[in-house]
């Protein structure tokens, strides 16, 4: 049965709106006029009208974590009460109050941002989550993820003493010589390491939660890195579920899954037992290799090349070695594979190009898009090389909600005049897809968006280098075919187009229409993936 929607304002990749379009066996069959498309419908086909409402492709976020968004989901929300030291241990005291944790239990929470904090200037510790509980471990992790701070009792449980040597990558903060609770980066495996494995159903549970809440921004599609976000759960459990939801009809967005291997013997082993970049289907894909090459810079653990503005005593640090950076993306080029590196910091960023440039100089590929996950602190000459080496760059322009905050604090004046140039390169011909890194940020395109266009924070903070900004059409574009372009599916997805994957979204507004400083108000009335209404807001 084939079914139209029409009396809409129909955005397909292109300017002129189209009123109307034909959805059969989940793919988009024609679009066109009301009058072409109805012309192609038999009585016992289906009719459905849009009521002047905009429609685009469904959004693809380049650059998440659905599984880890499922799991923070679970845990205390902070990032609602982040005004004040004393507020978020006020929320975790009613949290803890109001639940029965059982023996082996930890009090989980994410979200925390010491620059939002009024009443002190500086990031929790364990002295303050002592104060919440001494019987209970707790575990809290910044919104960036790349730090978290522990209570006494959690690092006794992770055996974390005045002794205890800080990984390659990390850092344990330390206090008169004792853990004052912080762990940078890598050193947070050391708790994450004993605490409670979830079963199957669990993780079933978080990816369901996960896919809801997507679907509910207009998402169909994402670029999601998952492999390392439980500790104890193997790559292969987590792909094995993510294949079950998909025979069973329970996922409801489409998953290229961005594969983590920090040791390159696990990579070798993943890849001779027969995994590349795009195997599987059009649910559930192997995409590119996922290398974290730096922190963040909110925790000040991006690799830059000078010492940060306001800590001349760092310049934060890189997670991988040279020589293992090399090695990974060598051996991942050589192979076939696609790799999608994390750079915030421009020092990192160096090493990075310098690393692509050599395999692809050993090992001349066409068409291999790697890419550069965030590329945020970067200089011009480090924008030409992302050009000349044809790189696709994953883009989170949500970040500037928080980063306008900050940016110039942390790198200085020189460093922040040519940094988040993601425009510059769009007019150098380069791909940049959109995403929001979730759940450091909510996977809310129309915020996205709408910081894309106007440069400024949703608080009107702002603009950033405005020079930088995109055109209505382009955000729309690198939240919708240029999320394809970056997973090699743009022939399938990503724009409404006979042929193409009927995955939707229809809108309360039109973009093209709206006070650029408006757009986030703009909300998701459906959402379709493969023809099939997946959200809509009636069920809510």
């Amino acid at each position: 049965m084939k079914t139209a929607y029409c009396n809409g304002q129909v955005y397909t990749g292109e300017l002129l709106l189209r009123q109307a379009f034909l959805v059969e066996d989940g793919r988009f069959l024609k679009v066109g006029s009301n009058r072409e498309v109805l012309a192609f419908l038999s009585d016992s086909d289906a009719r459905i009208d849009l009521q002047g409402r905009f429609v685009c492709a469904g959004f693809n976020d380049s650059h998440m974590h659905l599984l880890g968004f499922g799991n923070v989901l679970r845990m205390a929300q902070l990032a609602r009460h982040t005004g004040s030291l004393a507020e978020m241990l006020d929320y975790l005291r009613d949290t803890l109050a109001g639940k029965e944790l059982p023996d082996g239990q930890w009090l989980l929470g994410r979200g925390w941002n010491q620059d939002f904090f009024s009443d002190v200037h500086r990031m929790p510790d364990r002295h303050d989550l002592d104060s919440v509980s001494m019987e209970f471990p707790i575990m809290l992790t910044r919104a960036c993820g790349h730090c978290c701070v522990v209570n006494s009792k959690a690092l006794a449980l992770a055996g974390i003493g005045p002794d205890t040597v800080s990984p390659e990558g990390g850092a344990i903060g330390l206090a008169d010589g004792q853990p004052d609770g912080r762990l940078y980066d890598n050193a947070i495996e050391l708790v994450q390491r004993v605490l409670p494995v979830p079963g199957r159903r669990e993780i079933r549970e978080m990816l369901r939660a996960a896919c809801r809440e997507v679907n509910r921004r207009g998402i169909t599609s994402v670029q999601t890195d998952d492999d390392l976000t439980l500790p104890g759960v193997s790559w292969e459990t987590v792909h094995d579920i993510y294949r079950e939801m998909a025979t069973n009809g329970e996922l409801t967005v489409r998953v290229n899954e961005q594969v983590q291997f920090p040791k390159l013997d696990d990579l070798r082993r993943f890849i001779e037992a027969g995994n590349r970049t795009g195997k599987g289907d059009n649910l559930f894909r192997i995409g590119p290799v996922k290398i974290l090459g730096d922190g963040s810079l909110g925790s000040r653990t991006a690799y830059l090349s000078r010492p940060y503005a306001d800590a001349p005593d760092t310049k934060g640090f890189p997670l991988l070695s040279e020589e293992c950076l090399n090695a990974i993306i060598g051996y991942a080029h050589e192979q076939g594979m696609q790799v999608a590196v994390h750079a915030i910091g421009d020092a990192c960023l160096d090493q990075v190009l310098d690393a692509i440039a050599r395999a692809q100089a050993e090992n001349p590929r066409d068409n291999h898009r790697h890419g550069i996950v965030h590329c945020q602190i970067t200089r011009p000459d480090q924008l030409d090389r992302i050009r000349d080496l044809g790189l696709h760059v994953y883009a989170q322009s949500i970040f500037l909600d928080y980063d306008n905050h900050i940016v110039e604090k942390r790198v200085g004046r020189d460093l922040v005049s040519t940094s988040y140039s993601w425009k510059t390169l769009m007019d150098g011909g380069v791909s940049v897809s959109n995403g929001s890194d979730c759940p450091v940020e909510l996977p809310d395109v129309m915020a996205g968006i709408q910081c894309a266009v106007t440069r400024k924070s949703l608080d009107g903070t702002g603009p950033y280098l405005p020079g930088q900004a995109f055109s209505v059409q382009e955000a729309l574009d690198s939240f919708t075919w240029r999320g394809a372009e970056a997973s090699f599916e743009e022939s399938v997805k990503g724009r409404i187009a006979p042929g193409y994957l009927a995955d939707f979204a229809v809108l309360s507004g039109n973009p093209f229409e709206r006070d650029p400083n408006r757009l986030h108000q703009i909300k998701v009335d459906a959402c379709y993936l493969g023809g099939k209404c997946v959200f809509t807001k009636k069920s809510e």
